[in-house]
């Protein structure tokens, strides 16, 4: 149901040029809520009141075990998709790699880049096919589906087992068949999953924890984990919750670490990288001094404008295929045709790049020689002719004078456009590590070109790599605390922390300036038109009551109903709502002496006794305060004379929020 570029419900008839902030994104009615508040009914007290200190030590120890559990298969996943994509990327490089070798001497590459855009377009057809027919929600990242699960939107099948299947099997195949992707994102989305699976026969809300347990558990980064949760994902948070996530990462990264030291044939050596590793940098070497803060902030600012870019254009994308590429025979073609022009780019560059490098001393796992003399290699394979990540760390570490500018600038403006094209097809894909690889292209550009206008030595291409790397992803993500966090855990440095730190908020000063200022995800989830409910209610919005606010008509059940009276109800899909308050009627008026409410998808009868019904005249920051603090699913609204008038929905709240020309009315969309 949630795929990229499929589903929205934007009016395609707009001009598909307007800014993407001031595009009326309107939302969907059909999507239900979760109930993320514990129903406590009779049953709910009574069992409370059954557990003594005893049992509830036994039930905290059984939640420590669930996050374990939750750590070790994520650990498991992120270890068997590490290792098949090293071997099969592996093995498909040294095959062209082989060939292309072969080729150079008799004459005729021609089936060189044959046999590498078929290999390519293999892979992702198998990738892209189980994705169309299968599952659609696998497509993507993954993480905006879980975003929107965590914040209380009920998205289809975005948990199921067939789901992590298809995703893990997705991004192994898009990974080896070359597409400018990461197996971040998707590694986030299968430890949700897991996570969803583990947790079954709990409440919502303990479900709820352990699916953001498992977002850091998938990412396998432990500090800047918590603060991605925090940032990113979770929509609810608490002090338990914090040592939980700590403990499911440590776990989880205590697994991959195990299993990759027996795989290395290092066993019980845990000092093994993790899943986002970039290799350490020499701080002894590479300082930074107070003259180099601004020229950080000016790649801030290049970072900021370039993310606004991708995203507008990757916007721009998207509706063409709302509106062209809908069909799942559309998008295998379409993902195939990527993967081709991917590998023929990729190949017209190398062929005609003239970038020799002496191939002692470099990182390079499948140097090509081409035209290059003896014990050389050609620069411009380097940067394509291998998985991403290993692309960014050689852009990293690689010494002063492994890249000439033209090969620097001619990979960053084709990768830019290819990442920006690849995101959004019918693959299971992230967009982490090619938003770092573009940024390092660039910055490692800037850091040469800094230093031949000055010749000053300080000007490492490694250091200025690091910081457009981190520039890009915050122009694409808009992150800032989890991202500087996670940047200096992949490279083992505390020395950067200021600078990535003062780029990344220079970055998001940019982003907030420019027309199109949605982050990637966020931009996602309004052109899907999922009612989402950020952590505040729009700051204009205090004109706003509940009375404006709220759906209308209600119905509402008696207190004591014929079951056929409910049942009706119940299976009457024509209410704007699927919750039903419980009233007494005293002649022709309500009286909810005793507030409950009857929901549809549980059947089950319950109110929050602390989720105080509302006056009608109650401002619209108030009842959004009330409504998100307690991760209700339905907020009844009452009269001065303590009258059902109304209830408010997460689609209500959502309906509202700050546009250029300040506070907006999106529309309700039904299908």
């Amino acid at each position: 149901f949630f795929r990229i570029g499929q589903m929205s419900n934007v009016e395609l008839d707009d001009e598909l040029l307007d800014p993407v902030s001031s595009r009326p994104f309107p939302v969907l009615s059909a999507l239900s809520s979760l109930d993320y508040d514990n129903s406590e009914n009779q049953l709910f007290l009574e069992e409370e009141r059954r557990i003594n200190h005893t049992a509830f030590r036994t039930v905290e120890m059984k939640r420590w075990v669930i996050c374990a559990m939750i750590g070790i298969l994520t650990g498991l996943v992120a270890c068997f998709i590490d290792i098949v994509v090293e071997n099969v990327a592996g093995l498909k490089y040294k095959v062209v790699k082989d060939n292309i070798d072969k080729f150079t001497e008799r004459g005729g590459l021609s089936f060189s880049l044959l046999l590498w855009a078929t290999l390519n377009s293999a892979f992702v057809l198998v990738g892209s096919a189980i994705v169309a027919f299968v599952e659609p929600v696998a497509a993507g990242s993954g993480i905006p589906q879980i975003k929107c699960f965590l914040n209380g939107v009920k998205i289809p099948h975005v948990v199921r087992l067939k789901t992590l299947v298809i995703k893990v099997s997705g991004v192994i195949l898009s990974v080896v068949g070359g597409l400018a992707v990461g197996k971040e994102g998707p590694m986030i989305h299968s430890g949700s999953v897991i996570a969803a699976g583990i947790s079954q026969g709990r409440s919502t809300s303990l479900k709820r924890d352990f699916k953001v347990s498992a977002l850091l558990a998938g990412l396998l980064a432990i500090p800047g984990g918590v603060l991605f949760s925090l940032e990113e994902g979770a929509s609810f948070w608490n002090q338990f919750l914090t040592w939980r996530i700590f403990f499911a990462s440590m776990i989880s990264t205590f697994t991959l670490n195990f299993v990759l030291s027996i795989y290395h044939g290092n066993i019980w050596d845990l000092s093994s990288p993790g899943l986002i590793n970039f290799g350490r940098f020499d701080t002894e070497t590479m300082v930074y001094t107070i003259h180099e803060i601004p020229i950080f902030i000016a790649m801030g600012v290049v970072g900021g404008i370039l993310g606004a870019v991708f995203n507008a254009l990757n916007y721009w994308l998207t509706m063409f295929r709302i509106r062209y590429i809908h069909r799942p025979c559309l998008q295998v073609i379409e993902a195939m045709l990527v993967a081709a022009v991917t590998a023929t780019v990729a190949f017209v560059l190398i062929y005609s790049s003239r970038d020799c490098q002496p191939l002692q001393g470099s990182s390079v796992s499948y140097p090509l020689q081409l035209f290059c003399a003896d014990g050389e290699y050609n620069s411009m394979a380097a940067a394509f002719f291998n998985t991403p990540e290993k692309s960014v760390v050689s852009l990293f570490h690689d010494p002063p004078g492994s890249y000439n500018p033209m090969t620097l600038g001619l990979f960053t403006l084709v990768y830019f456009f290819l990442a920006c094209w690849t995101y959004g097809l019918t693959v299971s894909a992230g967009v982490f590590i090619p938003s770092l690889l573009i940024g390092a292209a660039w910055g490692r550009l800037f850091g040469i070109s800094l230093s031949y206008l000055t010749g000053a030595i300080w000007a490492d291409p490694g250091k200025y790599a690091l910081m457009g790397a981190a520039a890009q992803l915050g122009g694409i993500v808009r992150m800032t605390l989890s991202l500087t966090v996670i940047m200096m855990e992949a490279t083992s440095n505390v020395t950067y922390g200021f600078p990535i730190m003062l780029v990344l908020m220079t970055v998001r000063l940019v982003g907030r300036g420019v027309p199109a200022f949605f982050g990637l995800y966020d931009m996602h989830i309004q052109l899907q038109s999922v009612p989402f409910l950020h952590w505040e209610a729009p700051v204009t919005s205090h004109s706003l009551t509940a009375r404006e606010v709220m759906s209308t008509p209600v119905t509402c059940l008696r207190r004591r109903e014929k079951v056929g009276v409910i049942v009706d109800i119940l299976s009457n899909t024509a209410s704007n709502h699927n919750g039903f308050p419980v009233v007494e009627f005293a002649g022709d008026t309500q009286v909810p002496r005793a507030p409950g409410a009857v929901d549809r998808p549980s059947h089950t009868c319950a109110w929050p006794r602390e989720a105080l019904p509302p006056l009608q005249d109650a401002s619209l920051p108030r009842v959004f305060k009330l409504f998100r603090a307690l991760g209700l699913r339905h907020l009844v609204v009452v009269d001065n004379c303590n009258q059902v008038v109304g209830l408010v929905t997460t689609k209500d709240l959502a309906r509202y929020r700050l546009g250029k020309g300040g506070l907006e009315e999106l529309f309700l969309a039904q299908t």
